[in-house]
């Protein structure tokens, strides 16, 4: 249905003081707007972005959301951050400031820039709260549209907790699925396809999503007319309203001036949502943005007057002003007191949040002008450091880098002076280096008891009667065992659940588990590991498939923007142990079989990234990733399901470490660096290598992040002198990656006596047919000639031309 809202009734009417304080918030985040656009031309924030003119719908919106809801927003929503009480000004303008101390800005403890906000999940040990007693905020990003894939699983994961009895022993993740996913969205984003995927899945699911568009009709400069289809994402959507015959989506539209209207929808949308789990969206529209999209540009260059008008006169704050005086809910007087305490408050938050971060950067920026003039008096050639004091001193708001520069430039300066000079500098840099890594570049993966290094190694435990199965068959017997040891564990993914994926690895487990914990989805991957994020941010185990590599594409933005930064980006604050798993590698064809390992790990840092070659080492590792908190991307060898092997007696506890490379073949002549089903092709030409006189070591790296964390293969190369890094990827993608690591990060290049060779795929997808799987792919051919050059090159008499 559409709600008419002109002339709204509420049926949940906030009281007298309720009104009043819902408009002394919308001042404090008005003058909070205000000043920080102030702070960023003043040079004391490097950007900001703001939420003035959203102020009521998300009062109303606040007065909906209960303890064990949760929003996955973007960056305007701070008033409702202000009204829950999830932010508070002060940290608002830390944010602002960058304050890197999670006591002053607990979202991210300055990672994120301003108006991107979290609520802290974790313990100090990085361990799960309760999420059922609080409010709760996933991570903001920037990114347009990127917010909605994990709303979706947020959504999700209360139909899990209400449809599955087994979830009721967990109260602390959720109280019978009561909990709604709050979503907000602006109306120009509404075109990214992230959003379209998320709305139809959600229509599908049938989840307690409440989605928010904010509609100030335009995209940064961008009218509505060039954004959204009649210039209205709820006309446009119109048909996913659910019918009598068929479920869907609520749909209201509202004003967002109209203070009791907006009461009034939020009050029936979330009752919807909580009570019937149908998704809802509200489209608030008639919205202003008084200062513009961002302090890079001013509005007034793509409003038209007539607009800017209209925009003045529709101003929500002054709307709801003048609907209190209208209303005798207070006078002129009680206002303009209001009005001029919000101001005050916002001021001194302002100022607290500026002076505590000052003192924060001061400490060091004072060591280091202590230590300069300290230096600079003890020897003559110190006078050098005259320039580096004077130009430290001249910053008036200094920042932490700006102390580690002059360190590092008076140690320039003193190039060629006395050792003994330069120490204590050297100290100092070596402290603060350690300091400043820990608040910028620390928390990329989990540091809590449930990190992956504290998982213990389980060896296969074979016997004679053991069965000798297709390698589908240990999957299936992997899984088997975790869905009945855990009722939090899931999957989904398409194909998944009738027919046990397509390669029957889940084949029969919907059977057995029943369709809510083994269950099939559309063709989407966005939405298919949004389903899982949010779903591991409230403490479920989801594996979400992605039925081939290169569909990983489909994917990526949310896998690196959302997925992967989610543990640096909240500063430890939340965890979303997601498993990822796909399959890949020799498939024939230019789809489907492209390898693209470099793409993967040059954008999903903090993921963990494993190739195993084979269904023994895969299932060892779903049982780690399970016994962890950490997110992970598992890649099956495509032609290893039916390849014969032996089945564990113990598939239910074998586990591997990650990043500890195994030597599959041991040998002295040339060592061969490679993973996944380039194992058995190394194999094959080592096996020819052999009856030609040579002996090569093959190592399979297991996992490519970690990377060999023991530097094992550096060994290796001592040994052997020569090494070869294979795999089927571009060239310069993932063989790059692993000389890097071992040449450069292991100092293994001295070992070395001919160069290192990396044999890849072809630099185009591979062509289809078994003559184009040969001719676009490295092959035991390409390995054998590859090694017998180097080995020739080097020892001519023992390796002649052949």
């Amino acid at each position: 249905m559409m709600l008419q809202t002109e002339k709204a009734v509420l049926t949940a009417t906030p009281t007298r003081a309720d009104i009043l304080t819902d408009y002394r918030t919308a001042c404090e985040s008005r003058q909070a707007s205000l000043l920080g656009r102030k702070e960023v031309f003043m040079g004391k924030a490097k950007f900001g972005i703001f939420g003035d003119g959203k102020e009521l719908p998300q009062l109303a919106m606040a007065r909906a959301f209960r303890n064990g809801d949760f929003r996955a927003g973007y960056y305007r929503d701070q008033t409702f951050m202000f009204a829950t009480g999830l932010s508070t000004l002060q940290q608002y303008f830390a944010q602002l400031y960058a304050h890197a101390d999670l006591e002053a800005e607990p979202s991210s403890g300055g990672r994120l820039m301003n108006g991107h906000f979290s609520t802290r999940m974790l313990d100090e040990k990085g361990l799960r709260l309760s999420l059922t007693d609080r409010m709760n905020s996933s991570s903001d990003v920037s990114p347009t549209a990127a917010q909605m894939p994990r709303l979706l699983g947020m959504a999700y994961a209360s139909k899990l907790f209400r449809q599955n009895p087994e979830l009721n022993a967990f109260p602390e993740l959720s109280i019978n699925g009561n909990e709604v996913a709050f979503g907000t969205i602006g109306n120009a984003s509404t075109s990214e396809g992230l959003f379209y995927e998320t709305i139809n899945a959600a229509g599908v699911l049938q989840v307690p999503m409440l989605i928010s568009v904010w509609d100030d009709e335009y995209g940064i400069s961008v009218p509505k007319e060039y954004h959204t289809t009649h210039g209205s994402i709820s006309d446009v959507l119109s048909g996913f309203r659910r019918r009598d015959d068929s479920p869907g989506f609520e749909i209201f539209t509202v004003n967002g001036w109209d203070y009791e209207a907006l009461i009034e929808t939020y009050t029936r949308a979330a009752e919807i949502c909580r009570t019937e789990h149908v998704p809802v969206l509200v489209h608030v529209q008639q919205l202003t943005q008084p200062q513009g999209h961002s302090t890079s540009g001013s509005h007034e260059r793509y409003k038209s007057e007539e607009r800017l008008a209209w925009e003045a006169a529709f101003d929500c704050n002054l709307k709801m002003r003048e609907w209190i005086l209208e209303n005798g809910i207070a006078n002129e007087q009680e206002l303009e007191e209001i009005e001029k305490q919000a101001a005050e408050t916002a001021r001194k938050a302002r100022t607290d949040a500026w002076n505590a971060f000052l003192a924060s950067v001061k400490a060091p920026f004072n060591e280091a002008n202590d230590l300069l003039s300290t230096v600079s008096h003890a020897d003559d050639c110190a006078e050098k450091l005259h320039p580096v004091r004077e130009e430290l001193s001249k910053i008036q708001n200094p920042i932490r880098a700006d102390s580690v520069k002059a360190i590092k430039k008076a140690l320039r300066a003193l190039n060629g002076c006395e050792p003994a000079l330069k120490a204590p500098l050297k100290a100092w840099l070596k402290k603060q280096e350690a300091q400043n890594y820990t608040l910028f570049n620390g928390l990329l993966h989990s540091e809590s008891p449930e990190a992956v290094h504290y998982v213990n190694t389980v060896a296969p435990v074979y016997t004679p009667q053991s069965a000798v199965v297709d390698g589908r068959e240990v999957l299936k017997a992997c899984f088997e065992a975790a869905f009945t040891r855990d009722p939090l564990v899931f999957a989904i993914g398409e194909d998944v659940g009738k027919i046990g994926d397509v390669n029957q690895g889940f084949a029969g487990l919907q059977e057995m588990f029943g369709e809510i914990r083994v269950t099939d989805t559309g063709i989407r991957e966005a939405t298919i590991i949004g389903q899982g994020i949010g779903a591991a941010l409230r403490g479920l185990r989801p594996i979400a498939e992605i039925q081939y590599l290169d569909y990983l594409l489909y994917a990526l933005q949310t896998l690196s923007d959302d997925l992967a930064t989610l543990q640096y980006r909240t500063a430890g604050g939340q965890k979303a142990p997601l498993i990822v798993r796909t399959r890949g590698h020799r498939l024939e064809g230019m789809w489907h079989a492209g390898s693209p390992m470099g793409m993967i790990l040059g954008s999903l840092r903090g993921m963990h990234v494993l190739v195993p070659r084979n269904m023994t080492q895969a299932a060892a590792f779903y049982n780690t990733l399970l016994a962890c908190d950490e997110p992970a991307l598992l890649i099956e060898c495509l032609n290893g399901y039916r390849l014969k092997e032996r089945l564990p007696e113990n598939i239910s506890e074998i586990m591997l470490p990650l990043g500890v490379p195994e030597v599959i073949r041991e040998g002295a002549d040339l060592t061969i660096v490679t993973y996944g089903s380039m194992c058995r092709i190394a194999a094959e030409a080592a096996a020819w290598l052999e009856k030609a006189g040579a002996d090569i070591e093959i190592i399979d790296v297991q996992t490519l992040l970690p990377f060999d964390i023991n530097s094992s293969i550096a060994g290796s190369l001592k040994k052997t002198n020569r090494v070869i890094f294979a795999d089927e990827d571009v060239p310069g993608g993932a063989t790059a990656f692993m000389m890097q690591q071992v040449l450069d990060g292991q100092d293994a290049w001295k070992y070395l006596d001919s160069k290192p060779v990396c044999i890849s795929a072809k630099a185009h997808r591979p062509a289809y047919s078994s003559d184009g799987d040969y001719f676009s792919k490295p092959s035991a051919d390409d390995l054998f000639d590859a090694a017998w050059a180097l080995l020739n090159e080097a020892e001519p008499d023992r390796f002649g031309e052949i």
